[in-house]
């Protein structure tokens, strides 16, 4: 028996390779499926099926290209209605692989198709517990993500209390669970960085499987405190249900090179988003005019999905070289298949071929203390969390969320120039590179708040202090 999770940091997401005496099964695959196909070939092993715990909210899943290119069916729990062909699974229902055995747990509340896999050995020992959104590390799944439903965020969650209480707590202490999710997913609110553990760990440590608890009051914390979910997941819900463009076409397509004036003219011609994957000081030393920076090397694919709203935007990329099939990769992962090419040899072919570079300053916390004194007027603007910001914050200065730039642009004066910061300079530029693609004077705050603590110069308040944005 061999049990992989193939965890991918950037959506804090795991999917799963259960392989038995030949046969293989993947749970909640991601996108691009070529992956799992050469490990089960290397293994000299058969996919024989495809497991998807519930309809993803913040990720496309491969599982339609996967049964496709293998013929191993695609299972969901009862409930789920797909627009391509599935076997809708009844509950306790059991598929055999290998010598194992994997049983269908019927558990809504995250949503009403949501189901858990529980993995039988060979002795028919309860084993594994694969429990998608249900149950995570040091949380459950959030129950306001559940599409066109008549049923209310408090109905959702006490189908939850009833599912984790009938379904998940009566199974062994020593089953080991293996959760979509991990901490930096917005499907809960307080998961563990770890990413597995021992039912027994978390009946003892996880807040909402308390033995006491009541539905009333396990109805009240689940629900308190949720962020709105981020504009993409109904759409990449959407998609899950009805089933997607082959990943191979959305490759093809993206993996475009253009020319200097061949980008041009296609931004030109198609309105399309010029995205620029690189890191945040690259960007801020020289890039193409109204490219917006969302670097790859941070929460690349929840930024985008937070910041561009309609994943029929069409997109070209300017990335470092060699970076583009891995841009595209993950944009694919939420719903983005419309990039229709790159850009060349990247910003030093758009130097070369005599266009100018559009930059923008970043200054040291140094410099900024020393604006901030000079008696001239600076607008600084924190663009981290609102919790973040009431941690602690430098007085003085104003909080506008990162996730909420578009909806607060009317808040800002075209005539003015705005000083920003993040944490740690990540966020900062890509605020940045949305204000100055609409007109906007930046400057850049290098190392964000942590070289602002670092440099000694500032006065912080850590008290709760009312932001006048949303």
């Amino acid at each position: 028996m061999k049990i992989e999770q193939i965890y991918t940091g950037c959506l804090a997401q795991g999917a799963y390779y259960i392989e038995s005496n030949g046969e293989v099964a993947i749970i909640d695959p991601l996108r691009e499926v070529q992956p799992y196909i050469e490990k089960a070939e290397k293994a000299g092993a058969t996919i024989k099926y495809v497991f998807e715990t519930h309809f993803h909210a913040d990720f496309v899943s491969g599982h339609v290209d996967l049964s496709q290119k293998t013929g191993a069916p695609i299972i969901y729990g009862p409930n789920a209605v797909t627009g391509f062909d599935a076997i809708i699974a009844t509950d306790n229902q059991e598929f055999k692989l290998g010598d194992l055995t994997i049983r269908v747990l019927h558990t809504p509340g995250h949503t009403m198709e949501s189901t858990c896999y529980l993995l039988l050995d060979e002795n028919g020992k309860e084993t594994a517990l694969f429990s998608g959104d249900t149950l995570f590390i040091g949380d459950v799944g959030r129950p306001d993500l559940a599409q066109k439903s008549d049923l209310t965020i408090e109905d959702l969650a006490g189908h939850l209390y009833d599912s984790l209480r009938n379904k998940v707590m009566t199974l062994p202490d020593d089953v080991t669970v293996y959760p979509a999710h991990g901490a930096g997913s917005a499907c809960g609110k307080n998961m563990s960085k770890e990413t597995t553990d021992s039912l027994g760990n978390q009946k003892m440590f996880n807040y909402a499987l308390r033995a006491d608890m009541t539905k009333e009051e396990f109805i009240k914390e689940v629900t308190d405190g949720l962020a709105p979910p981020p504009q993409y997941f109904p759409q990449n819900v959407k998609m899950n249900k009805e089933g997607v463009e082959s990943f191979d076409d959305v490759l093809e397509r993206g993996t475009q090179a253009l020319s200097p004036a061949a980008f041009e003219a296609a931004a030109n011609e198609t309105g399309a988003v010029m995205l620029d994957v690189r890191n945040p000081q690259d960007f801020a030393a020289g890039h193409v005019y109204n490219s917006i920076n969302i670097g790859l090397n941070g929460g690349f694919a929840p930024w985008v999905g937070a910041l561009i709203p309609d994943l029929k935007q069409e997109i070209l990329l300017i990335t470092e070289d060699g970076e583009e099939e891995e841009a595209i990769t993950r944009l694919s992962r939420v719903g983005y298949d419309k990039v229709i090419g790159y850009l060349k040899g990247g910003i030093a072919a758009w130097t070369n071929a005599g266009n100018e570079a559009g930059k923008i300053e970043s200054i040291s916390p140094e410099e900024l203390s020393k604006r901030m004194k000079s008696g001239n007027e600076i607008n600084v603007i924190d663009v981290r969390k609102p919790s973040e910001w009431e941690a602690e914050h430098v007085e003085e200065v104003t909080n506008f969320p990162l996730d909420f730039i578009n909806d607060n642009m009317a808040e800002l004066n075209p005539d003015k120039t705005y000083t920003i910061h993040c944490a740690g300079g990540y966020r900062s530029m890509i605020a940045s590179s949305i204000l100055k693609a609409r007109g906007l004077n930046v400057v850049d705050v290098d190392g964000g708040f942590a070289a602002i603590q670092k440099s000694g110069l500032f006065e912080t308040t850590a008290f709760v202090c009312p932001s006048t944005l949303k």
